[in-house]
This record gives C-alpha cells, structure tokens and sequence, in this order.
C-alpha cells in the first residue's frame, strides 16, 4: 500500500470515501494498527490519561509525546501521523509553536500536527502551515482546557454556539488546515459544518455526518475504564488480559510453568564435566 499523504486525506472527501483514523502511542499497537489500513495513526494528547494515568490532558509534555510519536512512526509503513501538540507547545507564542511543530517532524516522525482552537489560533496554524508543516485543526470540545471552563459537554446545542463552531471552522480552513476534528459537537453542527468545508471533517462523538472517524485505540478494545459515551467498543480485551495475567500467576505458584518445553539443557558431555567440576569442590575457580 501507498503511503498516506495529506493530498490523498482531501482527495477523499471528494469521493466521498469515509476516513477511517485511529488514536495509538506505541510501536506494538500502532504495528497493528497499520497492518489494518487505517488512514491515519493520530498520536493522541490522551495518553497523558491512558498511558500516564494524568486526570487530564493537560499536564503531558512536548518531551513525553515526542516518545510517543517516535515510537508511533517507527511503527508505520502505510498510515499518515499525525502528532497532538500538548498544551502550552503552541499558546506561548507562533514562534514556539513552529518550532515544537518542527520538532515533532523532525525528531519523531511526524507527517503533520494537531491544534485545539477555533479563531483564536488562526494566526498559529498559518505561521505552521507557512514553515511547510500540516496542520490538522480541533474545535469542538478542547480537552486540554475544556475543564478549566465548562466542562466536558457536548457543543453546538444552540444556534449561537453552533454559529461560533462554524466560524471557528472557516477560521481553521482558511488558515490552510488540511482537515479538522470535530470533538463532541451535535450532528446537526458537524453536517452544517462538514458540507459548508472544502477540507475533510474528523468526528468524534459528533455524529454519522462527518468525512471520517476517530477512535482512542484503548477505548474501543476495552483497556481503559473511563470511555466517553460515544466510543464503540469492539473487544473487551481488558477481560481477556486479566484472565490470562490470573493463569499466568496461577502457574507460577502451581510450579505449571515453566514446563519442559520452555526449558534449556546443557548437552550430556557438558552436564557431565560441570557436575564433576561442582564436586571436586572448586566453584570458586577456573571450570576450564
């Protein structure tokens, strides 16, 4: 298979072919995640929760997602990556935001990046978008500040908020984005929004409408306990895990394993020679 590029991403809303993106941060499962043929392997900020253990987004920093995100790309032979700029990479200043833009393409192997912002990052994702880096948008609801304000509540609910989630939308495309998250957003606003767009729409939790889904990989295997009501879970792998953690401990305490077949011997000769070097006594010299 080719490798996805960010014109083959708007290609697809032309065809209306659905984009298919999948949230990984490591080389074991983004493999899987390749093999697959999703269209993009997103280096989601969430692993501040899921990898971490953080309560929220926000504290996950640019040195820990640039781990990630090698790894991620380390991993990838066909799917486009994308890297979430953690918070704080990209609020300071345009200048340290294409620099730690820069960073995640340079250092970890990143195809583009991710923004959370409306309007009022425009000028930021144009300054990215100018150094030659691509730049996917977020609006909706923003995790990495959405709890320091309402909350995490579905957005669009109202024609005044779903007017302001369009503005933020043209703002996104305007400043060359070449596609953009929907987080959480009523259908109806994500339709509106996804027809009015030259540049392809990525929902999540925001209804069929959209140009393409994404998923937190933990989420819809059933590794993480706290999924969002959206996530469709597909496996319930938690269970599957623990159970063989329980038989694994099992047969340790049981001494069921190791078992012969996972077991190395000396040859006869060698076996022979050691016990006879054990015996004369000399365990502390030379065996030769």
């Amino acid at each position: 298979m080719q490798r996805v590029t960010v014109d083959g991403i708007i290609r697809m809303k032309g065809e209306r072919r659905k984009i298919a993106v999948i949230t990984a941060y490591d080389y074991t499962m983004a493999r899987i995640c390749d093999r697959a043929g999703v269209d993009i392997i997103l280096v989601g900020d969430s692993a501040a929760m899921v990898m971490l253990g953080y309560r929220s987004t926000t504290p996950i920093t640019m040195e820990e997602m640039l781990v990630f995100c090698r790894a991620v790309a380390n991993a990838r032979e066909h799917a486009m990556i994308v890297a979430d700029m953690p918070f704080m990479s990209y609020q300071v200043s345009v200048e340290d935001a294409v620099y730690n833009a820069c960073r995640f393409i340079k250092e970890a192997g990143a195809d583009a990046v991710k923004v959370e912002g409306g309007a009022e990052v425009k000028r930021t994702v144009r300054a990215m978008v100018d150094a030659g880096i691509p730049v996917m948008g977020h609006i909706g609801l923003k995790p990495q500040t959405a709890h320091l304000w309402q909350g995490y509540r579905v957005q669009g609910r109202t024609c005044m908020d779903a007017a302001r989630l369009v503005g933020d939308a043209r703002a996104i495309e305007e400043a060359g984005a070449f596609s953009i998250v929907l987080e959480q957003v009523t259908h109806e606003a994500a339709e509106a929004i996804t027809s009015m767009l030259r540049i392809p729409t990525i929902g999540i939790g925001s209804g069929p409408a959209c140009d393409g889904q994404v998923l937190v990989l933990h989420d819809m295997l059933g590794l993480y306990d706290n999924s969002p009501r959206f996530a469709k879970r597909y496996a319930n792998m938690a269970d599957a895990v623990l159970d063989a953690l329980i038989r694994y401990r099992d047969d340790v305490l049981g001494s069921r394993f190791p078992g012969e077949e996972h077991t190395f011997h000396m040859d006869g000769h060698e076996l022979s020679r050691f016990r006879a070097w054990m015996d004369s006594g000399k365990e502390g010299g030379d065996a030769g």
